[in-house]
């Protein structure tokens, strides 16, 4: 292969895949077997050894998920990739290579409400504990450390909040105490922002939002940068004989992958949140449109914050990309520019005048937007996240996530931006007696 190095829209395209050399295929075959013939009995302990690489079976491996670990850690400008069946999985995965009992996590307070449930209460059982902070103030990362924190967990855009984090300085914050920054980066993409450009160390995904794009199927990826010194000490785990798998030193035996061998061979291994390779052929079509979906996400969502801006029947309205908001100067540092102006990717929130009640009445009275859990569709999509996504957290840490009770959430979609203004303002009408 050339030393170029390729632009995110041929990456997209063509990154971990080339034509199968049996039959000439030029599309990526699913390779949809659970298991893979060795070669000789020397063949087969070299694989469990870990002394050379193949497949063995596709809970570990399988050429089609490889494919997809290949692309999106590409895309990230990554060293290495492992796919799992959801996001959630994959930020349990990683978090659950990185921690043992009596660890501390510092995290963001605007996050995904199963992400805050998994460090909240989920982890909490196995002795993990973890600090809630604001995601935009990286001198509240600072002050929340301790001696046993070993990972810094945030979302690059938060959803919904949409907390812009200052991704390099929240890095300085986490490297300076030794430790991995963590980064959900499902929201913006990895087309509109780069973690580990700006510093992070591991990136997760739900590969299930806009990587898929289609609101068809599950998965999620975990990407490390390769650059983490995880000799430094507080990482036994990497650096030890591994009592799970033949008492191989991950971060000795493989260096700037050795995180990413030890969640497939340790955690995804034990664990089992396999991709399939079907799910991971699914999303690989998704991912060969993303540049060209996220650029329209973004033209459409930012058309509809500015109409929404001047609407009578909203009290107000939150999206990164209009100029007036508080963070658009960091959003226009770490996202991609699409048609001159910074990629907020295609999410935003709003409140509609007359509260709950009149938010449940817009929701109801919109014509082709869906009302559903899910973001990142080629449709505009639509949920009150207070009594949904949210639901399971206290008043408290609704609003901490940035969830207040009057909050719409839109995914804005595909559709021609007439139609979707048409659908927004006669559903807007209908609130007027709620």
């Amino acid at each position: 292969m050339t030393d170029r190095q390729f632009q995110p829209e041929t990456l997209a395209i063509h990154a971990g895949q080339i034509p199968d050399r049996e039959t000439g295929a030029r599309a990526l075959p699913i390779y949809q077997t659970t298991s893979f013939v060795f070669d000789s009995a020397d063949h087969a302990a070299d694989l469990f050894n870990l002394a050379t690489f193949g497949n063995v079976y596709s809970r570990l491996s399988n050429p089609t998920v490889a494919a997809l670990e290949e692309r999106v850690a590409a895309l990230e400008g990554g060293r290495a990739a492992v796919a799992s069946a959801s996001g959630m999985a994959a930020e349990a995965m990683a978090l659950m290579t990185l921690l043992q009992q009596g660890d501390h996590v510092v995290a963001a307070g605007a996050l995904y409400g199963g992400t805050v449930t998994m460090l909240a209460v989920s982890l909490a059982k196995f002795g993990i504990t973890t600090t809630f902070v604001d995601a935009t103030k990286p001198e509240a990362f600072a002050a929340a450390m301790q001696p046993n924190t070993r990972a810094v967990f945030a979302e690059s855009l938060g959803n919904p909040s949409l907390a812009v984090l200052d991704i390099a300085a929240v890095a300085d914050v986490a490297h300076a105490h030794g430790v991995p920054l963590v980064i959900d980066n499902t929201v913006p993409s990895p087309f509109l922002c780069n973690p580990i450009a700006l510093g992070a160390d591991i990136v997760v995904h739900s590969a299930t939002k806009y990587l898929a794009g289609h609101g068809t199927t599950l998965g999620g990826v975990i990407v490390e940068s390769g650059r983490f010194p995880w000799d430094n000490g507080k990482f036994p785990g990497m650096t030890e004989p591994s009592a799970g798998y033949h008492g191989v030193k991950f971060y000795e035996t493989f260096g700037d992958f050795g995180f990413s061998m030890r969640a497939r061979m340790e955690t995804l291994r034990v664990y089992g949140s396999t991709l399939s390779p079907m799910s991971a052929w699914q999303i690989l079509q998704g991912v060969e449109t993303l540049p060209l979906r996220m650029e329209r996400h973004c033209a459409n969502a930012l058309a509809v914050a500015q109409h929404l801006r001047s609407h009578p029947r909203v009290g107000w309205v939150n999206y990164p990309g209009l100029d007036d908001h508080p963070q658009h100067a960091l959003v226009q540092r770490q996202m991609r520019s699409i048609g001159g102006r910074p990629g907020a990717s295609g999410l935003l929130s709003f409140g509609v005048q007359g509260g709950l009640t009149a938010g449940v009445k817009f929701i109801e009275s919109a014509q082709f937007m869906s009302h559903l859990a899910n973001i990142g569709d080629t449709r505009t999509l639509m949920i009150h996240p207070a009594s949904t996504t949210h639901r399971q957290l206290s008043d408290e840490q609704q609003l901490a996530a940035g969830v207040p009770p009057d909050m719409v959430r839109l995914s804005v979609g595909l559709e021609h931006i007439d139609d979707i203004l048409w659908d927004i303002d006669q559903a807007l009408a209908a609130t007027a007696g709620a």
